[in-house]
C-alpha cells in the first residue's frame, strides 16, 4: 500500500489568480511586475503554492487576500494547467482561479508592496509562462457566465448608476449596447433596487443610484426565474 503512494517524479501544486476589476476606463486585470526570481521584472498573475494543510480553494482565497486585503469575494475555479514544461523552474501544476472585485475597495498599500498594477485588457503586456492562456480562458468564462448569472455586480460598487452598469457589460463583451433595450431588460428583471440618492459627478441633474438586491434574486430564482442580460 505504501508503494502505491510513492511519486517517482514529485511535482508542486500551485494556484494562480486572474483578478478582474472595472472602472471608467473599462475592464482591467491586476498584474504583478515581478520583483523576485524567476522572471524578475516580467509581468505575471498573482500566484502561490498550496500549503499542506489547505485546499486549493483555500489557497486561492489566501493568495487573493495577501495581495488585495479582501476576503469573501467572487472566486471561480477555472481550469488545471499541467503542461510538463509550463514552468521552467520546476514541475508545477497550477489551478487557475478567476476573481471579480470592486476596484475601489482593495488595500492599495498591499498592492503597492507586491508591485502590482491595474492594466487595461486591451493593453496587456507579455505575461510569463502560460498566464496569457489563463487570462483568455477566464475572460471567455466571464462572458459566458455574465450573460446568465448576476456575477457582473461583483465588479461594481454597492451603489451604481444604470450607465455604469451598461458600461460594465459593454466592457465585458467589447461592444456597444442599445441604451433603451438594455435598461428595459435589466429593469424588467426586478432585481435592482432604485435608491433616492443621485450621482451628480457626471451631470448637474444627476442620475439615480441603484443597488443589486441579492435576496430578491434568490427568491425569484426559486420560481424558475432566468437572469438573462441583453448581450
Amino acid at each position: 500500500m505504501v508503494e502505491f503512494y510513492k511519486q517517482e517524479h514529485p511535482f508542486i501544486l500551485a494556484v494562480d489568480c486572474i483578478i478582474f476589476g472595472f472602472d471608467d476606463e473599462g475592464l482591467k486585470l491586476l498584474l504583478l511586475q515581478r520583483n523576485f526570481e524567476p522572471a524578475k521584472g516580467q509581468w505575471s498573475l498573482m500566484g502561490g503554492f498550496i500549503k499542506e494543510d489547505e485546499s486549493a480553494d483555500d489557497a486561492a482565497a489566501r493568495v487573493l487576500n495577501e495581495l488585495t486585503g479582501l476576503s469573501d469575494v467572487y472566486l471561480d475555479q477555472l481550469q488545471v494547467f499541467s503542461e510538463p514544461e509550463r514552468d521552467p523552474g520546476a514541475r508545477v501544476i497550477s489551478l487557475a482561479y478567476s476573481a471579480l472585485i470592486n476596484i475601489e475597495s482593495y488595500d492599495k498599500e498591499l498592492v503597492k508592496r507586491h508591485n502590482a498594477h491595474w492594466v487595461k485588457l486591451d493593453e496587456l503586456p507579455e505575461l510569463i509562462f502560460d498566464h496569457l492562456k489563463m487570462v483568455d480562458k477566464a475572460l471567455k468564462r466571464l462572458r459566458r457566465k455574465a450573460a446568465s448569472q448576476p456575477i457582473g455586480f461583483n465588479l461594481l460598487p454597492e451603489k451604481f448608476t444604470l450607465t455604469q452598469l451598461q458600461r460594465l457589460y459593454e466592457a465585458i463583451y467589447q461592444r456597444e449596447m442599445d441604451k433603451r433595450n438594455f435598461r428595459k431588460k435589466i429593469l424588467s428583471m426586478g432585481v435592482l433596487e432604485k435608491l433616492e440618492e443621485k450621482d451628480k459627478i457626471s451631470s448637474k441633474r444627476g442620475a439615480f443610484l441603484y443597488r443589486f438586491n441579492e435576496e430578491k434574486y434568490i427568491d425569484l430564482s426559486d420560481e424558475n426565474f432566468s437572469f438573462g442580460m441583453p448581450v
